[in-house]
């Protein structure tokens, strides 16, 4: 399958080309026409997946050569990391990245030879990722050519390194091929050292005090993740021989292998730091500073989600045993903390990123309690999120740039001041906490799974952080259609650009349909990962109840249509509101009973002093080291 190499060598090109060419227009048509090539390579994967009976296809069985680049490409990045940590004086930072890297070119180079296994495997699950990654990591390349135009003219002290942008965006789709597609834990190791190096660059892509502080926290969480991978991959390759993911899952539901949990524990734990857990979250809050595109990037399509895809491979192993009950706590304990802490935020895109915390901790909660129902939320969560998640970055930036605020207050009656990107921004939302999307569907999956396995506590844990999620949802949804202070009369211009229409505009069709064709999917691809990691597949929900959910497709939607509507007719006949005063008969107002003219404003309450993320990072991160401390302590016991 050539369509293979392809994915993970043409964004590798096509980021040498960003690089090299530097004139604007030039730039831009030829990233629309990789993130299309990207997009139908991803396409054609799926096409020849399907065409050869949807059934896993392994390759590369003997790739000594390809092996030994693999090695280089680490020892590269090796070097890389090592100059930047020079740089700028975080000289233990590279140490994470010097030990691990020479640990494991000595392991290649002088360790035992491993036994024939394929390098690459497509199935139900890879193809997903693929396609995931293909299609909303190409929408977010289109969104940001024009993003970066408004982007630039907004902040006009920072440099206009757009060249370094787009190289480093289309670098992160090639290793995020390279990653779900293999089987390799050795090729693993390069190519999730690539998201880490990426997503660091891409953090500080401003280069200031800020950013380049937060892009070294991103680096060095993620290169200790590195060494729990790198030292798992180690120790199962010297005690068993075997260097392959699927290899890995096999001695542990099989043979029970000491060493092979060992090493799935220690995995487990890279997967945590990776998907932003508790208590290596504080380096996705501080990727903020980055521009929304890489925002929407690592949130949504690559870098958290490689985490998620690793728990989901090793789910299997993890399921009723100890490392699996701490994966499902920890991850249940991050899903209701970073809920809690959504509360307090005001600016729409940290709201965005305890969210994106939040749902990840969901879906590594289904993973370690490792069940054929968890797994089955698992894959919708991740579906759901990915799409939505990257709409909502995508809308928060565009909106940013045409009111130059993503102040939630300042959202006010947004569906009367600029419509697209309002409706946009509702399905978003509705999209994370509403029937019949699959967020919701699949938080009662979950729930049910961990009442089944009489897991009280993740239970209670994923009853309450859903609760608190509709909390923040509620109060961001209800800010975009409320009607006051005379917000119907103070449209803006859109300043959107065709590129970041389109891209917004496919997402939003892509969320609709996903839950037109929810049951379809359930049946299909879902159900084909739930029979390609357990062996066999009984519905979650029956498909009858799943198509009744369709339905509702149509009673959300009008909601803001009806909003919209409503606020044109109230531009010609304003109903004016009555404070206990006389109204000053524009609707902003009114003289209260001392004749003092009030503003009347109407603001959401966030709770800054009880659930702020100062009040609540610190006691929370305590409580999840000691979770993942304890979780790696009986997994060494075990093995000794």
């Amino acid at each position: 399958m050539f369509i293979v190499p392809f994915l993970i060598c043409f964004p590798l090109v096509m980021a040498f080309l960003m690089f090299v060419i530097r004139e604007k227009k030039l730039q831009a048509a030829i990233a629309y026409i990789g993130a299309a090539v990207i997009m139908a390579g991803a396409i054609v994967l799926f096409m020849q997946w399907l065409t050869n009976g949807s059934t896993r296809i392994s390759l590369y069985g003997s790739e000594g050569m390809v092996d030994h680049l693999i090695l280089a490409g680490e020892l590269a990045l090796m070097v890389l990391v090592t100059v930047l940590c020079f740089k700028y004086r975080k000289y233990w930072i590279c140490l994470l990245s010097i030990i691990p890297t020479l640990a494991v070119a000595y392991y290649e180079l002088t360790g035992p030879e491993l036994k024939a296994m394929a390098r690459v495997r497509i199935d139900t699950l890879t193809v997903l990722m693929v396609l995931i990654i293909g299609i909303i990591g190409s929408l977010i390349v289109i969104y940001a050519i024009g993003y970066m135009d408004g982007y630039h003219k907004h902040y006009k002290d920072v440099e206009d390194r757009r060249y370094y942008f787009f190289m480093l965006l289309f670098a992160f789709l090639g290793a995020m091929f390279g990653f779900v597609m293999t089987d390799s834990l050795l090729w693993l190791i390069l190519f999730w050292e690539t998201t880490s190096v990426c997503s660091f660059m891409l953090i500080g892509y401003t280069r200031t005090d800020e950013a380049i502080n937060n892009a070294f926290r991103a680096l060095w969480m993620n290169l200790l993740g590195g060494c729990g991978l790198s030292a798992g991959v180690v120790v199962f390759g010297y005690m068993t021989q075997l260097g392959s993911i699927s290899g890995l899952v096999y001695q542990v539901v099989q043979n029970s292998d000491v060493y092979a949990l060992l090493a799935v524990t220690l995995i487990a734990f890279a997967a945590l730091t990776k998907s932003a857990q508790l208590p290596f979250s504080t380096w996705l809050m501080g990727a903020m500073v980055a521009p929304t595109p890489s925002s929407a990037l690592l949130h949504s399509a690559t870098m958290v989600k490689a985490g998620i895809y690793i728990l989901y491979r090793l789910s299997p192993a993890m399921g009723g045993r100890a490392t699996g009950t701490m994966i499902a706590l920890v991850g249940g304990f991050t899903f209701l903390m970073a809920s809690i802490m959504a509360i307090a935020q005001t600016d729409a895109k940290k709201v965005l990123a305890f969210s994106t915390i939040s749902n990840l901790g969901l879906m590594v909660a289904c993973a370690g309690i490792g069940k054929k129902e968890t797994l089955w939320a698992g894959i919708f969560l991740m579906i759901f999120h990915a799409i939505s998640k990257s709409l909502l970055f995508q809308d928060v930036g565009a909106t940013e740039n045409t009111t130059h605020s993503r102040d939630i207050e300042s959202m006010h009656g947004l569906i009367y001041r600029v419509p697209k990107l309002a409706i946009f921004m509702f399905i978003g939302i509705a999209a994370m906490f509403l029937a019949p999307f699959g967020m919701l569907v699949s938080k009662w999956s979950a729930l049910r799974a961990a009442v089944d396995e009489r897991d009280i506590v993740v239970a209670l844990l994923i009853a309450f952080g859903s609760a608190t999620t509709a909390f923040y949802w509620t109060k961001w949804l209800g800010k975009i259609i409320s009607p006051t202070h005379n917000v119907i009369h103070s449209e803006i211009k859109d300043i959107t650009k065709p590129g970041e229409n389109l891209s917004l505009t496919v997402h939003a069709v892509l969320m609709i349909a996903l839950c037109i064709v929810f049951p379809f999917l359930s049946d299909t691809l879902v159900k084909g990962i739930v029979l390609d990691t357990y062996g066999s597949y009984a519905p979650v929900i029956p498909t009858m109840v799943l198509y009744s959910l369709v339905g509702i497709v149509v009673v959300v939607f009008l909601i803001p249509l009806i909003a919209w509507r409503i606020g044109k007719e109230r531009k010609h006949n304003v109903k004016l509101a009555y404070m206990n005063g006389i109204n000053t008969g524009t609707n902003t107002g009114f003289i209260d009973s001392f004749g003092n003219e009030k503003q009347l404003w109407m603001s959401n309450y966030y709770f800054e002093n009880v659930c702020g993320e100062e009040k609540i990072m610190v006691p929370s991160q305590m409580v999840a080291i000691v979770a993942v401390i304890v979780m790696i302590c009986m997994a060494i016991g075990g093995a000794l």
